[in-house]
């Protein structure tokens, strides 16, 4: 152990006489712990924020999305065997898009009605997970016997006072055109099933429908909105949309990668966890304050001592570690301490939360108002070790103007009056 580590662990501990400079090194330790706990905590909440949307998005959205320019696609089976052959691809199935108004037993609502192709959907999309009651299977008309079938949203099958095997009137606005104008078209549907995304925009908005009946209904015949594609790895779909639009398909079809459907989210989120980054240090940069205070205090407290080892040969480099290295143990200390209180916190948060809410009967995040209705976290190594080394970097900031001036003492001013 070097004299200017042991000298500067040693000038930590206060004696009786310098009581205010302990308190003030309590308080540098807990401002520390504090913001780093709480960039920790509040970034690792922002994290799986994030991810959990994006995974609830995925859950009903397809990694890529073919359409075609300028109106609806016809030829689909062969552009889907084409787009089979892109590399990247795993899956693709077409499917229709359309705002609808749905009639239930109790109420009416406007919705999204999606036609999808129970055979193909599978291998892109994830919705046998999403569906907790019925099957994809039981969209199919069974040989003409009643209504065909539709899977309804959880939050949506509650509004319009629905059960499992009632049946609901979807009304295509567009309607059908007559010698007396166009009018609505409608048609029954037995309600089969519903599914839970947990996202509540999804589970209240939309509803799943067999292809087949989506073109009956809209009379498009041979006729599709569009083909969803499933990659290989969600996270380089836009790859897989450059090389779809670099073929011969780019001529015809536009490629849309889920990044670039959901831009302006992606975006906020990504702006919203750096704009947090920035204002949480400045819970760090009080407790820096808080460093240089102590650090000027010890010096004006020790000029006698700093004197008497510049006299007996202490460099400037010497006096200027012993208190840089009081800052980073101060510094150290706090980000030890906010490391461990943070990655408790975030581990445990939805049992945190969970006890809140039921001790003071409160909802914090309500599914109707938020993305979510749980908090959920999650924790990057990656943002934790930016988190550590910032704070350490600003501690020693911190601390060079006080040992700076520690180390151009004067040794004879220093001893002058003692």
């Amino acid at each position: 152990m070097s004299y200017a580590f042991w000298i500067g662990l040693r000038y930590l501990r206060a004696k009786r006489k310098q009581r205010a400079i302990s308190v003030v090194t309590l308080l540098s330790i807990l401002g520390v712990g504090v913001g780093v706990m709480a960039l920790i905590v509040v970034i690792s909440v922002m994290t799986g924020f994030a991810n959990d949307l994006k995974e609830k998005i995925l859950g009903v959205t397809a990694h890529v999305v073919v359409l075609q320019r300028g109106q609806e696609m016809r030829d689909y089976e062969r552009v889907r065997a084409e787009l089979l052959k892109v590399p990247g691809v795993r899956g693709a199935t077409p499917f229709i898009l359309r705002e609808v108004i749905l009639q239930g037993p109790t109420r009416a609502t406007g919705a999204i009605l999606r036609g999808v192709d129970p055979k193909t959907a599978r291998g892109v999309l994830p919705l046998d997970r999403m569906i907790k009651l019925g099957d994809l299977a039981d969209l199919s008309r069974s040989g003409g016997k009643g209504p065909p079938g539709i899977l309804l949203g959880k939050e949506l099958l509650a509004y319009l006072g629905c059960g499992i095997g009632d049946t609901v009137t979807v009304v295509s606005p567009l309607g059908t055109l007559t010698p007396w104008g166009n009018l609505p078209k409608w048609k029954r549907f037995r309600v089969v099933g519903f599914f839970d995304s947990g996202y509540w925009e999804f589970d209240f908005k939309l509803a799943f429908i067999s292809l087949k009946e989506a073109q009956r209904l809209f009379e498009i015949p041979e006729r599709v909105t569009g083909i969803e594609l499933k990659v290989k790895d969600v996270y380089r779909a836009a790859e897989v949309r450059q090389r779809i639009q670099s073929s011969p398909l780019g001529l015809r079809y536009i490629a849309q990668d889920w990044m670039q459907r959901n831009r302006n989210l992606l975006f906020a989120l990504g702006m919203e966890k750096k704009v947090m980054f920035v204002i949480l240090f400045c819970i760090v940069g009080v407790a820096a304050l808080l460093i240089i205070s102590i650090l000027v205090m010890m010096v004006m407290e020790k000029q006698r001592d700093i004197a008497i080892l510049k006299a007996m040969g202490a460099r400037f480099e010497h006096i200027l570690q012993i208190f840089m290295i009081q800052g980073l143990l101060i510094g150290a200390v706090g980000t030890a301490f906010g490391c461990a209180g943070g990655l408790v916190i975030s581990w445990r948060l939805e049992q945190i939360v969970s006890w809140i809410e039921r001790t003071l009967g409160v909802q914090f995040l309500p599914g109707d108002v938020y993305y979510i209705s749980e908090l959920p976290s999650h924790i990057e190594p990656w943002d934790v070790g930016v988190i550590v080394i910032v704070t350490m970097l600003i501690s020693l900031l911190a601390s060079l103007y006080p040992s700076w001036r520690a180390a151009k003492l004067d040794p004879v001013e220093g001893l002058r009056y003692e």
